[in-house]
């Protein structure tokens, strides 16, 4: 704000008059994420926890408060839990404990400005036009003036803030989790005689994830032996499954694959089973014939198996990224980490080849200036007369991720992408690095072939 930057400033106008400003992408979805798992961390405080989205929490601490030694200890504890740049407010009901965190009052709610109301802009407008600037000037007015002239919303959210209608808590309902405990009589002395009854465990989180349409993606077993000892079973599936048989699969892989071997030693006398982690699984109609969902299953299986049996950073696939260059458009992850993350298919992309050379080869062009196709190249020392040529696709460079790259010449070369063909039939991407415009003597890459 010293600098002049103002919300809704557009990134070029503020790198301007900051050139040392440091940006980050927004991610909406990932901070509703961070929102729900405070909000599950403040169960801890009140049972009564809503979220007031996108970036506040409500907490009934009604008969709360005394087990934490009375509310400015219930509020210190909160503020640890969650962290130091929270902004805080107690009030009798939720309305006016929302205005006083978000508008900075004090107190007394009629000392806040209108703009707790939060209403359009025009209609705050015409309140300051009017000379009513905090919500104690809207309160010293007639209830139906108001309403006429500046409409019911802002009647009722004042009404809600000073606490003369209602403004319930809607609190957050947490799912329960999925965990199932057997105790015996008598320990188990066989490791087969455990898997079984863990097998029939997994039957029975099975049903109560097909209740609410969940599949598991990872699984933990927990064997206790009568000598207190426990030996702890993880498996990790990448598509969420709720048959008993796969993941029964999966942890026969892991035991086998166990530098110290299963021993029950004077047997188990407890097992534990945990859903550590679940994501929606709808029922699915039985297909009269076999399918791409059956292929799909078949190949997740192999991928789950040979993650377990070969180490999980052993089996990679690629996923798309958000960048601009072709080379650095997607990277190679854990196969069972964003599994059916979908490829981005925009309509009005040109072709793509599916091989990519790292790093790109340079190559002989002949072509005409300043933004002629290749007419000949010359690549690993044979020559090729290009019959067909398509082009060019521009591709400026990410002047965004660079500090100063807004300034001209910052931020790297233009590429000027042609798909070609030669007099054999084959096809190639290749790309001419620079403008004339941007140095005077431009080179030529061989960046990719079409099959």
């Amino acid at each position: 704000m010293r600098q002049g930057l103002s919300s809704g400033m557009t990134l070029a106008d503020a790198r301007a008059r900051s050139p040392d400003l440091a940006t980050a992408p927004h991610d909406p979805i990932a901070d509703a994420r961070v929102l729900e798992q405070l909000a599950g961390a403040m169960i801890a405080f009140t049972p009564l926890v809503a979220l007031d989205a996108p970036d506040g929490l409500l907490l009934d601490v009604t008969g709360c408060a005394h087990l934490f030694g009375g509310e400015e200890a219930l509020v210190r504890r909160v503020v640890k839990e969650v962290g130091p740049t929270t902004r805080h407010a107690l009030a009798p009901h939720s309305a006016a404990a929302r205005a006083l965190a978000r508008f900075g009052g004090k107190d007394d709610v009629r000392t806040l400005p209108v703009a707790a109301l939060e209403l359009d802009e025009g209609a705050l407008s015409g309140l300051r036009r009017a000379g009513l600037e905090t919500l104690g000037d809207l309160a010293a007015r007639p209830m139906a003036g108001l309403a006429a002239r500046f409409g019911e919303l802002a009647v009722s959210r004042l009404r809600a803030i000073l606490g003369e209608t209602g403004s319930p808590v809607i609190p957050v309902r947490l799912t329960e989790p999925i965990r199932l405990e057997t105790r015996f009589p008598e320990p188990l002395g066989r490791t087969d005689d455990a898997l079984e009854v863990v097998e029939d465990m997994l039957t029975q989180a099975g049903r109560t994830m097909e209740q609410r349409q969940l599949g598991g993606r990872r699984w933990a077993v927990t064997l206790h032996r009568s000598d207190n000892q426990r030996r702890r079973l993880v498996v990790e599936t990448g598509l969420a499954v709720r048959d008993p048989g796969a993941v029964m699969r999966l942890l026969r892989e892991r035991i086998d694959t166990l530098s110290d071997p299963l021993d029950p030693g004077f047997g188990f006398d407890a097992i534990t089973l945990a859903v550590l982690h679940a994501d929606h699984l709808p029922s699915r109609q039985i297909l009269l014939e076999s399918g791409k969902e059956e292929n799909a299953d078949n190949v997740s299986a192999l991928v789950d198996q040979l993650s377990v049996r070969l180490g999980e950073d052993s089996v990679r696939r690629l996923i798309p990224r958000d960048r601009h260059l072709p080379e650095k458009a997607q990277a190679l992850v854990p196969a069972l980490r964003l599994r059916g993350a979908p490829w981005p298919e925009p309509e009005d992309m040109p072709p793509r080849p599916l091989l990519l050379l790292d790093p790109p080869q340079p190559v002989e062009v002949i072509a005409g200036v300043p933004d002629s196709p290749p007419q000949r190249f010359r690549w690993k020392g044979r020559l090729h007369d290009v019959i067909l040529a398509e082009g060019p696709e521009r591709i400026g460079a990410e002047w965004w991720l660079k500090r100063g790259g807004h300034m001209p010449g910052a931020a790297g070369e233009t590429r000027d992408y042609y798909r070609i063909e030669d007099g054999a039939g084959r096809r190639y991407w290749i790309f001419r690095h620079g403008l004339f415009s941007e140095k005077p003597d431009p080179r030529w890459y061989l960046h990719g072939l079409f099959p």
